[in-house]
């Protein structure tokens, strides 16, 4: 087995326990990190046959996370769920939610070709593939309904951004002191943005261009209003590429069908809501975007964009 750095070595009891999900003859022949992620360790596992060829796995590994053995029994559910689904998403090899035999809660599913994409070049094309994408999630109607949403953010959490529009704060801090409106319930991914989502490497040769090879990360699975799932792809988009992406991402989701609160205050709550809490999570969200080759945004140009997302918002729809 050959590790590339000593964040891709499988420990000992996990290497163990994935081996004995393998099929007769075949082995780990390399292992590689995968960055990008939070709150998980991710490890693609290439699995060589005894005929020679070789198929990768992919290892997901909560270390000393709170929420580990819920959120990987929710994943394995989803998984297996969507299997049934034209939503593309891995397929579940196995789960070990409570480490009983690895060191760490662990997920192990198969690996999906394709990879994320970051950059600014081709985002117009992008957004409305995301949008569709989210649409047909939103759709599912599984038998039993995962457990409801949970908020992530507080009026009295916020954290204001050093050197932000202190009205526009104040304003949107306000917004979500109130209940949540009502809503029509949806099966939501919780985690859906350009950092869960895989196009294909493939250059196709139709004016469509790139398409979806899948969504991952499904830990979070919930139900609860498409705002939510909506306001936290915007969220992404904005700060990554700038606040009117934000907004053009709502605008692409119900283009391709998908419906929205429609009273506006309603839509400003769960629009406001997600950049909010990712006020109290600036400084890991940026780092995990520098690590997957977005180096120029640092800590303090994710807070000016989130700043500049909020007062966008406030201005829109307060």
């Amino acid at each position: 087995m050959t590790d590339h750095d000593e964040a891709a070595t499988v420990r000992p009891l996990t290497l163990a326990w994935v081996n004995r999900h393998l099929e007769v003859g075949e082995r780990i022949v390399r292992t590689v990190a995968l960055h990008g992620g939070i709150t998980a360790e991710m490890r693609r596992l290439t699995i060589g046959g005894r005929d020679g060829g070789t198929r990768d796995l992919v290892l997901r590994t909560f270390v000393d996370v709170e929420h580990a053995e819920d959120w990987l029994n929710r994943e394995a559910g989803t998984l297996t769920l969507l299997t049934e689904t034209g939503v593309p998403a891995p397929g579940l090899v196995a789960v070990d939610a409570t480490a009983a035999h690895c060191e760490y809660p662990s997920l192990l599913m198969t690996h999906l070709a394709g990879r994320t994409v970051l950059g600014d070049e081709g985002l117009d094309t992008r957004v409305p593939l995301l949008a569709r994408q989210l649409v047909a999630i939103h759709a599912l109607r599984p038998a039993e309904r995962p457990r409801e949403y949970v908020a992530l953010t507080t009026a009295d959490t916020v954290v204001t951004p050093r050197g932000a529009d202190a009205a526009a704060w104040a304003a949107a801090i306000d917004v979500i002191r109130g209940p949540a409106p009502p809503y029509e319930g949806r099966f939501l991914h919780r985690d859906f943005h350009p950092g869960n989502v895989l196009f294909d490497d493939v250059v196709s040769p139709s004016p469509a261009g790139p398409r979806i090879a899948g969504v991952v990360d499904w830990v979070q699975t919930s139900w609860g209003p498409a705002d939510l799932d909506v306001a936290h792809c915007s969220t992404n988009l904005a700060l990554l590429h700038g606040p009117a992406w934000g907004l053009r991402f709502a605008e692409a989701y119900e283009e391709a069908g998908g419906e929205l609160a429609s009273v506006v205050s309603e839509r400003l709550y769960w629009q406001v809501r997600d950049p909010l809490a990712f006020s109290e999570e600036v400084q890991w969200v940026a780092q995990s975007w520098r690590e997957a080759g977005r180096a120029e945004l640092t800590t303090r140009a994710v807070e000016e964009r989130l700043d500049a997302y909020v007062t966008t918002l406030m201005d829109a729809l307060g």
